[in-house]
């Protein structure tokens, strides 16, 4: 698959047992950190916290990336064998961890795959969560049916327009439709333990976007429209610019207002889930991407 990369819809076809992919990545995986995570949804943080594995390189490219110091091309991050991945799934479940989160590993899904079979072999039972863009490619969500139990896609635009201007995607609203078509399909409805943590289901994330309040208001729609209750919805607020001086109308926090208002409209479409209305990031959102917490063979 990585001599004729088209795991994520970018479809470069990049020989990346030679060279680097569009997004970045070359065969070996790279990850910056590894840690609980307690500022995911709640029934997926629960009391302990989540055992997120933050990976390098990113095929979508957001121009207002939190986590721009590993998603881009010249990203952060350390190589990581496949066995030493496997060995950090473990020693996340060891800690407490509810449960193993992959947190925008698209470009890595072979190797993935291998590692979480071999984590299983060892011992590994907490769910997994597969936290994405929603940029997906449907053939690569299908090598994870039955692997992965717990799908985090974000819902980004309605609008072509915004997702080229933005995200360099004009297709990712068919893109991720499709994705999460797919996540619905493998998942099904959302089912809970006796702890009220989150077992398996799909939970749809939008980031509210400055001068966008229409847009989410599309997002929500559609969302309601094509699988209703058989998702969560996460409404979040925490946009934060960083450094957007050459895109000053993305320069601001979102308002109560523009928050208030579009809350209003996920309760009138009857949606389900959670409202994120932190009104912007703090350091605790955005770790220090060091390499903690990955494990050498």
């Amino acid at each position: 698959m990585l001599k004729n990369c088209r795991l994520c819809p970018r479809a470069c076809g990049a020989d990346r047992t030679t060279g680097r992919g569009a997004c970045g990545a070359g065969a070996a995986i790279e990850a910056a950190r590894a840690s609980l995570h307690m500022w995911e949804e709640p029934p997926i943080s629960g009391t302990n916290g989540s055992g997120t594995v933050f990976f390098s390189h990113c095929s979508l490219g957001c121009v207002f990336c939190q986590n721009r110091r590993i998603s881009r091309r010249e990203a952060e991050g350390r190589p990581v064998a496949i066995e030493a991945l496997a060995k950090t799934f473990l020693s996340l479940e060891k800690k407490g961890a509810h449960n193993i989160n992959l947190v925008t590993g698209a470009h890595y899904v072979p190797q993935i795959i291998e590692a979480l079979e071999l984590a299983r072999k060892q011992g590994l039972t907490v769910p997994i969560v597969y936290n994405s863009s929603g940029y997906e490619q449907v053939e690569t969500l299908k090598l994870l049916d039955g692997r992965v139990d717990i799908y985090l896609p974000d819902y980004k635009y309605y609008s072509s327009y915004y997702a080229g201007l933005y995200s360099r995607a004009e297709d990712y609203r068919e893109v991720a439709v499709a994705a999460i078509d797919e996540m619905v399909r493998q998942t099904g409805t959302p089912q809970f333990d006796e702890n009220g943590l989150l077992k398996r289901g799909t939970v749809i994330r939008h980031l509210m976007l400055p001068g966008l309040a229409g847009d989410t208001a599309q997002v929500l729609r559609d969302i309601a429209a094509r699988w209703n209750d058989r998702v969560l919805v996460s409404l979040m607020r925490q946009y934060t610019p960083f450094e957007m001086q050459d895109w000053p109308e993305l320069d601001r926090t979102i308002t109560a207002e523009e928050y208030a208002e579009a809350c209003a409209l996920f309760g009138e479409l009857g949606l389900g889930g959670f409202f994120q209305q932190d009104a912007s990031v703090s350091e605790s959102f955005i770790p220090a991407f060091d390499g903690t917490g990955l494990e050498d063979i």
